[in-house]
């Protein structure tokens, strides 16, 4: 019997997930081109190599039914990445540092991996970055709370509470002779459901609290990642109007001391989409169901430094589909500008 029990927990210890938050001393430059960067934004889908029971997954409660599913699903995400070789790549719903390994051993750059872990128990999901440049502190998260619905909610919800940002992660770069704070967001999702639209601007507020820090001391910022929301001033190919205030508050437009620009305007409106949902549970993509709730924000110094902001389509949507629900955005910064 003891026997057994100390087998089970050693299994568990090799399957549990991993993460890898803390940075190489001193910090490195591994790019190529000191002068500029390129940076990828690219929610690659439920990127889980080992079993996480709440979500079922790999398994019935997301896309990989086995892990020679999501071992082939890896591949393609990193088929990806190889294709366009950014210099930072921040990624969205993946379940840990093995994951991250895995698509480092896969790829040609010389990177490293980067992944604190979240509190989203539900979904297992978390947010890492692949990186050829260190940064330069610890990633963490915040563990800051704000009650919903915040004031002036627009969400038409009625419930109250107090909600986090579970899967998010906080770190600093030196990129060249810029000091930048770097955020990573993934915001619940459901654009559309008002109890989640309320929970979504807490978590707004929560992420104006953090960048106002930051751009307090001086540091400007990058706040990057899967929103689930839309830019009511940056419409996209369908024209989605959000119900919350969620983009609008992380831009800065409730703050006295900072303003962000949505870098996502240097796209051509009919270019605008980074997500598939499929609302007619057809599985077959279909331009009406082609959204952009991806978004990179930056403060002014950045802004006037992007050369290119473009959003890569090059892969169909449907149900098994070995590729992302979402198409990356490729994000290219002159430091010569």
């Amino acid at each position: 019997m003891i026997f057994i029990v100390l087998l089970f927990a050693f299994f568990n210890l090799i399957t549990a997930e991993t993460f890898c938050p803390f940075v190489n001393t001193p910090a490195q430059d591994r790019r190529t081109h000191t002068n500029s960067m390129k940076i990828m934004q690219y929610n690659i889908e439920w990127a889980f190599l080992d079993y996480y029971k709440s979500a079922d997954c790999p398994g019935d409660g997301c896309p990989w039914k086995n892990t020679d599913m999501s071992y082939d699903h890896l591949n393609h995400v990193s088929n990806i990445i190889n294709k366009f070789n950014p210099d930072i790549v921040n990624i969205c719903e993946i379940e840990g540092c093995d994951e991250l390994k895995y698509l480092m051993n896969s790829t040609t750059a010389n990177y490293h991996t980067y992944l604190t872990k979240g509190t989203d128990t539900s979904t297992g999901q978390n947010v890492g970055m692949l990186t050829k440049i260190d940064p330069l502190t610890d990633l963490y998260s915040s563990n800051l709370t704000y009650s919903y619905p915040i004031e002036g909610s627009q969400c038409g919800y009625d419930g109250t509470g107090h909600t986090s940002i579970s899967k998010h992660f906080i770190t600093t770069f030196k990129w060249n002779d810029i000091n930048v704070a770097f955020l990573s967001l993934h915001l619940l999702a459901y654009p559309d459901k008002t109890d989640r639209c309320a929970k979504r601007e807490a978590q707004a507020k929560i992420a104006e609290n953090i960048i106002e820090d930051y751009v307090s001391h001086g540091y400007e910022m990058f706040v990057i990642g899967d929103f689930n929301d839309y830019d009511r001033n940056i419409p996209d190919l369908n024209n989605s109007i959000p119900l919350s205030k969620t983009i609008d508050i992380i831009k800065g437009s409730e703050s006295s001391i900072y303003n962000l620009e949505n870098t996502l305007i240097k796209v051509k409106q009919e270019e605008r989409y980074t997500n598939w949902w499929d609302k007619d549970g057809n599985c077959l993509s279909s331009s009406d169901e082609l959204v952009l709730i991806d978004h990179i924000l930056v403060s002014e110094k950045l802004y006037k430094l992007i050369n290119n902001v473009y959003i890569y389509h090059n892969y169909d949507m449907f149900c098994s589909s070995l590729n992302s629900d979402h198409y990356p955005i490729l994000l290219e910064i002159n430091f010569d500008s």
